[in-house]
Parts: structure tokens; sequence; C-alpha cells
């Protein structure tokens, strides 16, 4: 029986450093850092492409669907100032996310909550909070490619060489060593093995360029699976959440924890 080839596309969000200030204090309370986006089957990409392709055309946009941009309503998008155009432009938009083919998939790191909980014991020694978002995400979407006998490849938006660089070497070590966690204080997750990943991940990641149809669609499902860590009521989260379009709407309750969108450090203030 031939494997079924999937492909997870992932963009970041927010600051992947425990460090750093935010330049602004949110009142929504998002302080984060976060790796997800969407799983799709090999075959059903050209159709979500030309889908979006379409999408497009009907609004004259020549430019990238950005998340941040759409919600600001800056830049090439001020034209959604105007609140008949954008109840009917998200209208459209939500319309086209919830009848792709795609799964969202994220882990969500809050960065007070990793602070607090890691800064003590480890001091300057934490990690990168993607190498925590990385290892999750990867392992919850091969459990899910395992549960239907397939194989993933995984694609990622470039962000700088240092960066990039990083999630290629995140790869790596999980089809050598496995998760980096200690084992004994993580039992209840049922951490993968080094060679399931080996067995179902093909080849290292690939970085491409913001100009890519789907880590566009990728970034605009992240930012609502964010939301929804602060704020369950946020509309773009619910709506994905009511199509079942994300993880968590596809698992069994007691299934959710372990495997489906993971978010870290919550509740750790």
């Amino acid at each position: 029986m031939s494997k079924e080839t999937y492909y997870l596309y992932f963009d970041d969000s927010g600051i992947r450093f425990p460090d750093r200030q935010q330049k602004l204090i949110r009142e929504d309370g998002l302080d984060h850092f976060a790796l997800g986006g969407i799983l799709l089957k090999k075959q059903d990409r050209s159709d979500i492409i030309e889908r979006y392709k379409k999408f497009r055309k009907q609004w004259r946009i020549t430019y990238p669907l950005r998340s941040s941009d759409l919600r600001g309503k800056r830049g090439n998008f001020i034209w959604l100032t105007d609140k008949p155009t954008h109840d009917a432009f998200f209208d459209d938009l939500n319309s086209y996310l919830c009848t792709i083919p795609v799964v969202g998939f994220a882990t969500i790191v809050d960065r007070a909550g990793y602070n607090n909980r890691y800064e003590a014991k480890y001091g300057d020694k934490r990690w990168w909070m993607c190498k925590t978002a990385f290892s999750i995400l990867v392992e919850r979407v091969v459990k899910h490619i395992a549960d239907k006998t397939g194989n993933l490849k995984l694609r990622f938006e470039e962000t700088g060489k240092k960066e990039d660089r990083a999630i290629i070497d995140y790869a790596r070590d999980l089809k050598t060593s496995g998760m980096p966690f200690d084992v004994t204080t993580s039992e209840k997750y049922d951490f993968l093995k080094p060679e399931d990943f080996r067995h179902i991940v093909l080849g290292s990641p690939k970085r491409q360029t913001k100009k890519s149809p789907l880590l566009q669609i990728a970034d605009l499902y992240l930012y609502p699976m964010v939301k929804g860590g602060y704020d369950q009521e946020y509309p773009p989260y619910k709506i994905l959440m009511q199509n079942k379009k994300l993880i968590d709407a596809l698992l069994p309750d007691e299934l959710v924890e372990k495997r489906g969108i993971k978010y870290s450090c919550f509740g750790s203030k």
C-alpha cells in the first residue's frame, strides 16, 4: 500500500527570544512565540492555489495576503477601512479559508509564562522558543500523519540565515535524538522516538519566500490559533473551529491536550 504524502506549510509569529521585550504592551495580553500553519495532501495543493488565485482576482489583489496587514487595514489593504467593503471581503476570505482541504496546527508559547517557569532554573541557557515550538508542532503533525499511514514534507517561510538554519537543525535532531525534553517529566505526552520521525518526515525542511500562496494561507491560519490561546471568543478562531478547520475540532476531548494545538506555558504567569 503506497503512502499518501502530506505537506506542512508553517510560519512564525511573535518573538522567539526569551529576553527581548515587546515594543508595545498589548491590551489583549499577547506576548508569544508561535510556529504553525496548515497541513494538506500533496494532491490538493494545485486546487488550493488555483482557488487562492481566483479569490485574489475577484478582489483585484496583486500583492500578498499578509495577516498583519489585513488586521491592521494598512499598506496595500488601507481600502479595508471602508466597513461595507471590509465586511464583504472578510466574508469571502472566511469562506475560502473554511472550504479548502487543510487542517490548522500550531504550537504557541506564552513568553511571560515561559520566563516565569524557566528563567530562574536555566537563566541564559534558556532555548530560543522556536526549538520548543518546532519540536512539539512537528511531533503532533507526525502522529496525525502516522494514523493515516502517510509521509510528511515540511515547508517554512524564510526569516534569516541563522533562524532558517536552526529550523533545519531542529528537524535533523528529531531524527537523530528525538524530542528534546525530559522524558520523565513529560511521560504523559507519549513522545515519538527518533525512528518514528525518520520513518515519516521526508528530507529536510525547505524554506520558501513570502510569495508562496500556501505560506500566506498558513499565516492567515496561524494568527487566529495564537489569539485563541488568549481569547477563545476571537471571531476568526471561532469560525475556524466551528468549521472543523483546526486539529482541536477534529479530536475527541481526551486527546486535545496530547495531540491538539499546543498552548505552552499558559497559566504560568
